[in-house]
């Protein structure tokens, strides 16, 4: 423990946002820096517990308590040391997971919990600034070939700890770029790319190769990918999208999320000047409450959107935990992103009944109603119908599984109850030689999640090749180790 006592002296802090009229005028990340003497602090309320419920709060296992007194010391060479030995993209998860580890934190029984998600993202970022983070090639290679599927985190925590194992891998992407849905789905003001791109960098430097535009099922056949690997990754997300079948889905103006946010995305990446899609001056309407939802309110906000009004059919959070919502699981409470902050409506408990037709096939409201749940049912109140306009409505309402493509049918897995494909506890599928990993075996998920199943992924295969592996398995709840 660095500070003893630190827990009692400093409170929790966090990085200054920046002011809402400015960050709307960019797309750049929206967090000023943090102080070196604040950060210091910060890792110094860590009271390195016994127990420390954080770890096991973290699906990779991350030994926060460690880089926390290393942070507090000064150390910080050893404290990414420390990080990278349990996680492969700090930079991510530091910007994009929910941080399940401070829910489980001890000091969050009864106080503010350590500030663990930004101490990490500082340590990556002082590890890129100093020069640290570098190729890691392998010193041998086994002649075993290796075909990842999906570039997104799990696909490519998979292929980096592949590579480093001496195998010589490939990772197909039907995308332009790599990334899946880090590069087209997450917005700028979230995670800047160069984060992404630098990445994809030292993973080619340690020979990973890369291939974009390379679809399965159409460019690339799957017959022939399994004859000319030794193994195969399945790592391509949960992309089946939730619609909402309900009367005037069919108007023009409604469109997934996912339809929407890699427009925004492509301009920042120089492909285009405006998106095809872009809500200047318009009513727009997103409906699902979760982290999509609020990533498209922060991009209709900086495309200047008249307004914006986000609907959840479930009851707002409660400002603390219930009582069915103990220390240490995730504290399901009200929370307020970036996006929340800089403006729009956030409706909770409202149904929507139909999409209203301006006469020319076109979207031009919401004909919505209150509910309640009742026996675990969502009720109508009675005298609460109500339009609101609405240029353009976006669906965010999660997904559903991954794609069900011919390819994936003629390949011969099998899907459970829930849409997703089924793996054994090595992760291989029911096609010998074939791993799923990631949101693709386990359902719509968190990144760190991602992460921590492409690393437990890439020691299976590679323990498949070789008969033994000496790569690490990420230990978090739900997640066993392999014997």
């Amino acid at each position: 423990m660095g500070e003893p006592t630190g827990f009692l002296k400093w409170r929790r802090e966090l990085p200054v946002r920046r002011p809402v009229p400015v960050r709307l005028r960019d797309w750049k990340e929206v967090y000023d820096d943090f102080p070196l003497e604040k950060i210091t602090t910060q890792a110094g309320r860590c009271m390195d517990c016994g127990i420390p419920f954080c770890n096991n709060g973290c699906p990779l296992g991350n030994l926060i308590p460690d880089w926390n007194d290393l942070v507090y010391r000064g150390h910080w060479r050893d404290a990414i040391d420390r990080l990278h030995a349990t996680n492969n993209f700090p930079e991510f998860t530091g910007r994009l997971c929910p941080a399940p580890c401070e829910s489980a934190c001890v000091l969050g029984i009864n106080a503010d919990p350590v500030t663990i998600k930004q101490v990490e993202v500082e340590i990556i970022d002082r590890a890129w600034d100093e020069g640290w983070v570098t190729p890691q090639p392998p010193s041998v290679r086994t002649g075993r070939r290796v075909a990842v599927v999906g570039s997104g985190p799990s696909g490519l925590a998979a292929a980096q700890q592949l590579t480093r194992a001496g195998h010589d891998v490939v990772v197909l992407e039907r995308a332009d770029r790599i990334g899946g849905l880090l590069r087209y789905g997450i917005p700028e003001f979230k995670m800047e790319k160069r984060h992404l791109d630098r990445r994809i960098a030292q993973m080619e430097a340690e020979g990973t190769e890369f291939r974009t535009r390379a679809t399965v099922g159409e460019g690339v056949n799957i017959d022939v990918l399994l004859a000319t690997y030794d193994a195969v990754v399945l790592a391509c997300g949960a992309t089946w999208r939730r619609d909402l079948p309900i009367p005037g889905r069919e108007l023009a103006g409604i469109h997934q999320a996912m339809e929407y946010l890699p427009w925004a995305n492509r301009v920042q990446e120089g492909d285009l000047d405006q998106a095809p899609i872009d809500v200047h001056g318009k009513h727009v309407v997103i409906i699902g409450g979760g982290d999509t939802g609020a990533d498209c309110l922060g991009t209709a906000h900086r495309q200047g959107a008249a307004s914006v009004t986000q609907l959840e059919i479930m009851p707002r959070p409660p400002e603390e935990r219930a009582t069915a919502n103990p220390w240490p699981q995730y504290a399901m409470i009200y929370r307020v992103a970036s996006a929340h902050e800089e403006g729009g409506e956030r409706l909770y408990s409202v149904n929507t009944e139909c999409f209203v037709d301006d006469g020319d096939g076109r979207v031009r409201a919401l004909r919505i109603h209150d509910v309640a749940m009742r026996d675990g049912r969502f009720e109508r109140i009675d005298g609460t119908d109500r339009e609101i306009p609405a240029d353009f409505v976006f669906l965010s309402m999660g997904f559903l599984g991954p794609e069900r493509s011919p390819w994936l049918e003629h390949l011969g897995v099998t899907f459970d109850g829930r849409g997703n494909v089924v793996r054994d506890d090595r992760y291989m599928s029911a096609v010998p030689g074939v791993f799923v990993a990631g949101d693709m075996g386990r359902g719509q998920s968190l990144i760190v999640w991602a992460i921590a199943e492409g690393r437990s992924c890439a020691a299976s295969v590679d323990r498949y090749l070789m008969g033994d592996s000496e790569l690490p398995v990420a230990i978090g709840p739900g997640v066993r180790p392999l014997a």
